[in-house]
């Protein structure tokens, strides 16, 4: 008796393997394979906002050198200072949007500027995904899901400060927040060409580091505390208010400047005590939280950089480099600082 020949029904085939699917999507969910979602390096990210940075850089240094600023007003401070435009805002905001649009397709980008135009991504240089002054440092990634992700962007920050040719306080800023948390700061000084970054929990910059001095700011005396240009006047009352009249007040443009001599050692704490923009603050932001540094409203609040929230942080600002002392600035200076904020605000 020969071997029997057994057929197939396609149909019941089909009707079993339809049936045996739908029992392991009962038993194990539906598979990642059918709700996949965009996803980003963050490696990749902080690698291509370092070179935008870069690239943004080199257009507000060849503008000023050349002394084509265009310059115009486009507003005014909280305080009443001027808000400037120059050419460099712009030609910086675009290298640096373009070039993350193109290698970003469809990342969420709140910039200062908002002067766009359709562009065509086939003449935007690549951007750089990859940097040996990275790949040396970081040696992990994460994949965190585009939706998550917020780029800021300061393509100019100290606007008032390039007009009048202070060059050492400019800086260009980019920020990768993730649900609102800065995670990525890069903080580029153009006419230095010194650049600043950190990736919260995987590694900075071999130039970042919190100095000896700011780490043992509680045992300092006198405080020095770096304040913006254009209010230095009501800070001045109420640091020596907390602090005593020893207290040293240093004059600063730029908040990416400012945060910069706080890590290094330079001053104490950066208080502001009106309002500022989210761009100027979250590449910071991310930087100190890095080097476990400490960045809040003068209420003590985190600051939530998620997009379509409040671009402007009403509530005031303390930078520390050193945590632990965080909460001392702040416990000295936040009922001082309502008074001060009171008294600007009925000025303007």
């Amino acid at each position: 008796m020969g071997p029997a020949n057994i057929k197939l029904n396609p149909v019941g085939a089909a009707m079993f393997l339809a049936v045996a699917l739908c029992l392991i999507i009962y038993a194990f969910g539906v598979p990642n394979w059918f709700n996949r979602e965009p996803t980003v390096s963050m490696k990749e990210l902080l690698t291509a906002s370092i070179d935008l940075a870069r690239r943004g850089g080199t257009k507000v240094k060849d503008i000023r050198l050349k002394n084509a600023l265009d310059e115009k007003e486009k507003g005014k401070t909280a305080e009443g200072a001027k808000e400037m435009l120059t050419r460099g805002d712009s030609e910086s905001n675009r290298a640096i949007v373009y070039g993350m649009s193109k290698a970003f397709t469809g990342i969420q980008i709140i910039s200062e500027e908002t002067d766009l135009k359709p562009v065509n991504f086939k003449i935007i240089e690549d951007v750089s995904k990859k940097l040996e002054e990275v790949e040396k440092i970081i040696k992990d990634d994460e994949m965190v899901p585009k939706k998550d992700i917020t780029v800021w962007v300061d393509p100019l920050d100290a606007t008032q400060e390039y007009t009048e040719n202070l060059q050492e306080y400019v800086t260009v800023m980019i920020c990768v927040a993730v649900k609102g948390s800065p995670k990525i700061g890069v903080i580029y000084k153009p006419f230095l060409q010194q650049i600043a970054w950190a990736w919260v929990g995987y590694g900075h910059s071999e130039n970042l580091k919190v100095s000896q001095t700011a780490s043992d700011s509680k045992v300092k005396a006198p405080k020095t505390i770096i304040v913006s240009r254009s209010h230095s006047g009501p800070v001045e009352k109420i640091a020596k208010k907390a602090y005593g009249n020893d207290t040293k007040i240093v004059p600063a443009g730029g908040a990416g400047y400012k945060t910069l001599e706080v890590i290094k050692g330079k001053a104490d704490a950066y208080v502001h005590i009106t309002l500022i923009k989210k761009w100027d603050i979250c590449a910071g932001n991310a930087v100190l939280t890095a080097l476990n540094g400490k960045m809040t409203t003068l209420e003590g609040d985190t600051i939530d950089y998620k997009a379509g929230g409040d671009v402007k942080n009403h509530d005031g600002l303390l930078v520390t480099a050193a945590a632990n002392d965080h909460y001392e600035f702040l416990s000295k200076l936040s009922k001082v600082a309502e008074e001060a904020k009171k008294s600007v605000s009925s000025k303007h």
